[in-house]
C-alpha cells in the first residue's frame, strides 16, 4: 500500500504515575519529541512525585487524565475488574453517583499537582466510553470547565485496526458503540481515528504492528502506546510488552519508518 503523505498523527503514551519505571520511559520519549499526549492516572503512586517532570513538556504536549474505574491503588473501594464494569454497562447496573465522585477525585487530584485542569479525557481500558459512564463525562466538564476550553475526549469507537485481537476489538466496539454521537450532541472534540490495541505481550510483535498502522492510518488518528522501563513490578501484568514499545519508540527505526510512512507527529490541537 502506497502510504498518504502529509497525515497527522498523535502519539499518546497512557498510564503516567501507575509506577516509575513507566515515568521514566515516558519522560524519555518527551525528551526525543516522540510523543504529543500523556495521560495521567492521577491516583497512582508515581504520580505527586513525577508531575513536576512532566509539566516541564507543558508547552508542547497535551497532558489528559486516564480516568479510572478498574486499576486498585490502595485502599479504593470502587475499582473492579474490567468484566464487572461491562457487565453493570450493559445490565443497566452503573451507580453514577459513585463514577461521578470517583472521577472528580481524580481531576482534583490531577488539579493538586499542575495546578490546572486536563487537557483531555480517557479512560483506561476505555471505561469511560461505556454505557452508563460516559453520560457522567458532560456533567463533570460542565461542572470543572465552565470558564475554560472543554477537554478533547478519546473515541475509542473510532478504532481503525484491530491489532490482531479480533475478540477483544469486537468488545471495544460493542462497548464503545454510539460514543462519538454523544461526544457529537454535546458539542465535544474527538479524535477521528483511533489506534494502538493490540495484545500487549512480547510474542505480539509490537514493531511489525507499528509498521502497518503507519503506512495504512488515516490523518488525524490518536494512537495509545504504553512504554515504560524494565520492571520487576508484578503487579502491572504488561511490563515486558512497555520495554519493548520503549525500546522501538526511542530508536532511530522509528523515526526513519515515519518519514517513509509520511506521518508527522502533532499534537491533538492540530486536528482539523
Amino acid at each position: 500500500m502506497n502510504p498518504v503523505n502529509n497525515r497527522l498523527l498523535t502519539l499518546c503514551a497512557d498510564d503516567f504515575g501507575q509506577s516509575a519505571a513507566i515515568n521514566q520511559g515516558i519522560l524519555q520519549l518527551l525528551q526525543l519529541n516522540r510523543l504529543h499526549a500523556v495521560s495521567v492516572m492521577s491516583q497512582g503512586p508515581a504520580w505527586a512525585v513525577g508531575a513536576p517532570a512532566l509539566n516541564e513538556f507543558r508547552e508542547g504536549v497535551d497532558i489528559g487524565l486516564h480516568l479510572n474505574l478498574t486499576h486498585r491503588f490502595g485502599n479504593d473501594i470502587h475499582a473492579r475488574p474490567l468484566s464487572v464494569w461491562l457487565l453493570r454497562a450493559f445490565s443497566g447496573g452503573i451507580d453514577q453517583r459513585a463514577v461521578r465522585d470517583t472521577f472528580r477525585r481524580q481531576i482534583d487530584l490531577f488539579v493538586q499537582q499542575l495546578g490546572r485542569l486536563p487537557d483531555y479525557l480517557d479512560g483506561h481500558q476505555h471505561v469511560h466510553a461505556f454505557p452508563g459512564i460516559r453520560e457522567v463525562l458532560p456533567e463533570l466538564i460542565s461542572e470543572y470547565w465552565q470558564a475554560t476550553n472543554p477537554p478533547w475526549v478519546r473515541a475509542p469507537d473510532r478504532l481503525i485496526d484491530d491489532g490482531r485481537v479480533p475478540f477483544k476489538a469486537w468488545v471495544l466496539r460493542r462497548a464503545t458503540r454510539g460514543f462519538v454521537e454523544r461526544l457529537e450532541h454535546t458539542g465535544l472534540r474527538y479524535n477521528t481515528g483511533f489506534a494502538g490495541l493490540y495484545a500487549l505481550t512480547p510474542s505480539a510483535d509490537f514493531v511489525q504492528l507499528m509498521q502497518e498502522w503507519l503506512h495504512s492510518l488515516p490523518t488525524n488518528t490518536l494512537m495509545m502506546v504504553h512504554p515504560g522501563e524494565q520492571s520487576d513490578d508484578t503487579h502491572d501484568p504488561i511490563r515486558a510488552a512497555r520495554y519493548i514499545e520503549l525500546e522501538y519508540l526511542r530508536g532511530a527505526a522509528f523515526r526513519e519508518q515515519l518519514r517513509v510512512a509520511g506521518v508527522t507527529l502533532a499534537r491533538l490541537a492540530s486536528f482539523q
